[in-house]
């Protein structure tokens, strides 16, 4: 191997004396071979280390099973791992090798942020508190809130219930509407199960809920899974209800929930300046107003209709709740309609019960003139199974007089 003299000397003595490359190569004792690789080399060799392994070769092949289980998996994670099996270089070197084979890192999804007209669109989606109402006899459920949001304004409205179904959602969605002051020209819903039949290509909302949203003229906007930034505004106010409304609150049963929210919602959440919206929400708000359809008058019904049987004490089961009914109606098949509120049971299109609704789980719901009656009939049928009837001794004699007469 030569250096860099070596070279330089070759090139004087050719270039400015004019040797001959057998004369240098006489006069320095060099082959002629030497003479002329130095001399078509440009710039002057460099000393080159031959490369040495590096102490992660023997390791690189549980660098790969480990990256192909967790591409994203740390270094110090791979570090300790390798220490186990006899590694005895640094973290660095181990580092910079990551840098090279793991897998490139996919580029962050970037969203444009979208504006509406006023009354263009609302957002809507469930909200499964992090908390469970009492309901009655020591028992609690959970609680779910129905949030829209109006994007323009930012204005929303909640309502809460015990259950997710599609009766739930078009009574609870038709009471937000209510609360907003009219209808917007279409909605954005995600593909719940309450709202869209599972699984149907293309998506398709249950039929309680087109029957709502055809009455108010809505048109329904289905996302495709897994695109929560769709619905960016009702996101973010589930958020802003998270962290702004329910902490430090206790509630003693889902009608205060909703009151509790109702007076939180006046008084703060509309009064707050939103800075997207540049002003107040209550004010952003009553300029949109003037933009939604107004709702149809008498209002869609959103009950629920079922048919059942009487059972033979004279109870309908509605869920896991018995409503009593009149004790003649045992065994028959009757029609009950069912809101949030109320149960109301028809025969043949005559009303013979109304209960309040009752959340909490085996309740028997009992009107006490169904229990008089009941307590008659039941006294009625103890007494004719002992025998133990009032019946009138009957005379006789009347029947000997119609004969005679006859």
């Amino acid at each position: 191997m030569y250096e860099v003299h070596d070279w330089a000397e070759v090139h004087r003595l050719f270039h400015r004396e004019g040797l001959s490359r057998s004369r240098i190569a006489g006069r320095l004792g060099m082959s002629r071979n030497t003479v002329a690789r130095l001399l078509g080399l440009d710039k002057p060799p460099r000393y080159r280390r031959r490369p040495r392994g590096s102490k992660l070769d023997p390791h690189k092949g549980s660098i790969g099973v480990m990256l192909e289980r967790d591409s994203r998996v740390p270094a110090s994670v791979v570090f300790e791992r390798l220490r186990r099996e006899g590694y005895d270089g640094g973290i660095t070197i181990l580092k910079d090798y990551l840098t090279q084979v793991r897998p490139p890192r996919r580029e962050p999804r970037v969203y444009q942020r979208t504006s509406y007209l006023p009354g263009e669109i609302a957002q809507c989606d469930w909200w499964q508190l992090p908390i469970s109402a009492p309901v009655g006899g020591g028992a609690t459920r959970k609680v779910y809130g129905l949030v829209t949001t109006l994007p323009h304004s930012a204005a929303h409205a909640a309502v809460f219930c015990h259950s997710k179904t599609a009766v739930d959602f078009s009574e609870a969605f038709l009471r937000t509407l209510r609360r907003l002051g009219g209808a917007p020209e279409a909605v954005v819903v995600d593909r719940d199960t309450s709202i869209v039949v599972p699984k149907s290509r293309p998506a398709r909302v249950h039929d309680p809920v087109a029957a709502l949203l055809g009455a108010l003229r809505i048109r329904p906007i289905v996302l495709l899974p897994r695109r929560p930034e769709s619905k960016g505004q009702v996101e973010r106010t589930i958020g802003y209800l998270e962290r702004s409304f329910l902490p430090l609150r206790s509630f003693e049963a889902i009608a205060d929930v909703q009151a509790q929210h109702d007076r939180w919602a006046r008084e703060v959440a509309f009064e707050r300046h939103h800075r997207r919206v540049g002003t107040k929400v209550a004010s952003a708000w009553a300029a949109e107003q003037n933009h939604l359809y107004p709702l149809p008058d008498p209002l869609p019904d959103t009950d629920r209709r079922v048919e059942v049987r009487v059972s033979r004490d004279g109870f309908c089961r509605i869920g896991d709740v018995d409503y009593s009914t009149p004790p003649e109606l045992a065994g028959r098949r009757v029609s009950v309609r069912v809101s949030h509120r109320e149960v109301v049971i028809h025969v043949d299109g005559r009303r013979v019960a109304h209960h309040r609704r009752s959340y909490t789980p085996a309740d028997v719901v009992l009107d006490p003139a169904h229990a008089q009656a009941l307590r008659i009939a039941r006294r009625a049928r103890t007494r004719l199974a002992r025998a133990d009837a009032d019946i009138p001794e009957v005379d006789l004699a009347c029947y000997d007089a119609l004969i005679e007469a006859c």
